[in-house]
């Protein structure tokens, strides 16, 4: 632990103790595929009785009709953001027709082929084709199977009367906790979450394996067989997070910069007013019909795959980048978690108070930017974590302020682990009795001790159990149904979910018939730069 870290914990000490922590903010996205009993992805059409995708705040899909979204509202309580995004599982699983089951793995179930993998509809506004057109492009340019692949996003923000306290321990005007402090502050927090997300991937990465089906468009696969019509690595943690799920070469050679709030958007804008050759073979509108939004190395900005992002809620029609650059970063969104497959909401709450007990870490640690070199092994921890993190003697490595050395994974990880310690001591000072955070990192510790009580290690071991990949999410789906199913929903939230999923469809009709604009003519003003808006 740096000097900086132990004095800045040292000093929140007070705040702690009044409860500061307790008033973190968060919320959670995830997604999960939609399956027939038998473990194949539907081809249903999304269930009206959940409501409309494009306007449903808490239940839409992703990129296909077959892959739902559960989005909860934020909130400073875990075990109350926990309770809602179960139930709206309980809710969509009562709603599915034909015995449906909700996949609880990120990797997916059993496909045929890229054609299996029916494209998000959303409807016959303009807002709702260009979801689609973008779903589109995302086909013809990384094929569909790739986003089959479902994740569970942790979003979090800090409470506001932080950022003074902050201010201060640096010896700045509590005043001077303005937008750029604070925009400043969280893009600190993110260099050294990239510094130290290998460890995540370790701990939580929970996909290890993928069905035979899922390799039909990578002939040149570095696995090996496992089972009946199953392929993995019996070192991976996360092939999610591999080159086989949301990486591809385009997006790796746009060194997004994370060294400052100007320098991310920049770098970003650049790629989304890029064109790209191979975009441009495929064409935008050709014989009539939109295959892409545009021919540029970014459609939109939601298109870049990383590992964090910073976030900020924007108006109605807003660019991400606008809402970041008016008014600076709200909250980041964590993106490297896999789902859980052994818990029916993907994640739970000792997880939870881990993320918070390593954010805050990353907040509060010293965090020089990150030199060209350093990214090149931010971007090396991250491979060898996914692909051997169950090698404990894996080399990773450790950054010690502008410094690097290689370490085994296991010596790095304890390491970390240690300077994790005083982080949830602190946030355990409103807790004394109980000490929640400290529980939950002693229970991370026994998995960094004991490689076998990791989630890849023990789905693996289900695999082998059950026979195959399939065999064992279909084992796990079908029992997390009859859970979900078995234990009442809170009624008052049923009857808002229903009230949602009615008003949502006539919210979504209100769009269409409102729409004054062409297709066209809607996507030139959305793409027109900002000088000319």
């Amino acid at each position: 632990m740096t000097q900086e870290l132990n004095q800045r914990l040292q000093q929140l000490e007070p705040a702690a103790a009044r409860g500061l922590f307790d008033q973190l903010r968060r919320g959670l996205e995830k997604e999960t595929l939609r399956t027939t009993p038998e473990g194949k992805i539907s081809q249903e059409d999304h269930p009206s009785a959940l409501g409309s995708t494009l306007t449903h705040p808490h239940i839409t899909t992703d990129y296909s009709e077959a892959l739902l979204e559960f989005i909860t509202p934020v909130s400073t309580s875990r075990e109350t953001t926990l309770d809602f995004l179960l139930d709206l599982h309980r809710f969509s699983l009562r709603h599915l027709e034909n015995q449906e089951l909700l996949w609880p793995a990120s990797m997916p179930c059993r496909l045929e082929g890229n054609g299996s993998v029916r494209i998000a509809e959303y409807g016959r506004s303009n807002v709702g084709r260009m979801k689609e057109v973008y779903r589109h492009g995302l086909d013809w340019r990384y094929g569909r199977i790739m986003q089959s692949i479902a994740g569970l996003h942790y979003n979090l923000s800090f409470p506001d009367d932080l950022w003074p306290l902050l201010a201060e321990l640096e010896g700045r005007d509590p005043e001077a906790a303005d937008a750029q402090f604070r925009s400043d502050k969280y893009f600190a927090l993110i260099r050294n979450f990239r510094r130290y997300s290998w460890l995540l991937m370790y701990l939580f990465g929970a996909s290890p394996a993928v069905d035979a089906s899922f390799l039909a468009e990578h002939p040149d696969h570095p696995l090996t067989p496992l089972a009946e019509a199953t392929w993995g690595s019996p070192l991976a943690t996360s092939l999610r997070m591999s080159d086989l799920g949301y990486q591809n070469k385009v997006q790796a050679s746009l060194k997004i910069c994370f060294n400052s709030l100007d320098n991310y958007i920049n770098t970003l804008q650049e790629a989304i007013h890029t064109s790209h050759p191979a975009y441009e073979k495929i064409g935008v509108k050709v014989d009539g019909e939109y295959r892409q939004l545009n021919t540029n190395i970014l459609q939109i900005e939601n298109e870049y795959y990383s590992d964090i992002r910073p976030k900020r809620v924007a108006r109605s029609g807003q660019k991400p980048s606008e809402a970041l650059q008016e008014k600076g970063v709200e909250y980041i969104e964590v993106r490297c978690l896999d789902l859980n497959p052994f818990l029916p909401g993907g994640i739970d709450v000792a997880q939870m108070r881990f993320l918070d007990t390593f954010l805050l870490y990353c907040l509060l640690e010293t965090s020089p930017e990150l030199s060209d070199r350093a990214c090149q092994q931010v971007e090396d921890n991250m491979t060898q974590a996914v692909n051997q993190g169950r090698d404990l003697q894996t080399p990773i490595w450790w950054f010690d302020q502008d410094k690097a050395e290689q370490k085994p994974l296991q010596e790095a990880a304890l390491t970390l682990m240690e300077r994790l310690q005083p982080v949830a001591l602190l946030l355990d000072k409103n807790h004394p009795d109980t000490a929640p955070f400290s529980r939950a990192l002693e229970q991370q510790l026994a998995r960094v001790e004991d490689v076998s009580l990791t989630p890849s290690a023990r789905l693996l071991e289900l695999i082998k159990e059950s026979g195959s990949h399939n065999a064992a999410i279909l084992q796990l789906a079908r029992a997390q149904r009859e859970q979900l199913l078995t234990c009442p929903m809170n009624k008052a939230r049923e009857a808002v979910f229903t009230e949602l999923a009615a008003s949502s469809l006539q919210q979504q009709k209100d769009l269409e018939a409102s729409d004054q604009l062409s297709f066209d003519d809607y996507l030139a003003e959305y793409f027109k730069p900002a000088s000319q808006a």
